[in-house]
């Protein structure tokens, strides 16, 4: 092989490679959410996680909530039908914003990854994310962002 047809055979798996991720990803059920802040709280209703498909109802993993007064987003993990992670979605590594890919979230600066609890399972972070609180009131979850 030489040197002509290797950069070309590389550039073409680099493009499959790169179409194919976009494609994995744009079949991920994500949603972005204006949330309301009302005192220490972000209001959000639990049928933001719904969705329709072949008319069925399903549950999407996670919505990500965003509000200009917040320094990061904030993604809401569905865990169980009244169990919801809240994680703020800076890196603990160098305070990079996290993207959402299923089920952990990504740092595209160095690589870190962490669970849908906030756990590091790939470096550099070696510090779990930031959590908040979520409860359950009047049918509404309530996000905690007194310390954010």
């Amino acid at each position: 092989m030489d040197r002509k047809e290797f950069i070309t055979t590389c550039g073409l798996a680099c493009m499959g490679t790169l179409v194919t991720g976009t494609l994995l990803t744009s079949c991920t059920s994500m949603k972005r959410v204006d949330g309301t802040i009302t005192g220490d709280y972000i209001a959000l209703n639990p049928k933001e996680f719904e969705k329709i498909k072949k008319d069925k109802t399903v549950f999407r993993d996670y919505i990500i909530v965003q509000n200009n007064s917040l320094r990061f987003p904030i993604c809401v993990y569905r865990i169980e039908e009244n169990n919801y992670s809240a994680l703020v979605m800076e890196c603990t590594h160098q305070g990079q914003e996290l993207t959402a890919y299923g089920d952990k979230l990504h740092c595209s600066s160095h690589g870190s990854e962490f669970d849908k609890m906030g756990n590091v399972t790939n470096g550099p972070a070696y510090d779990p994310l930031k959590t908040l609180p979520v409860t359950t009131e009047g049918g509404m979850l309530r996000i905690s962002i007194k310390s954010t």
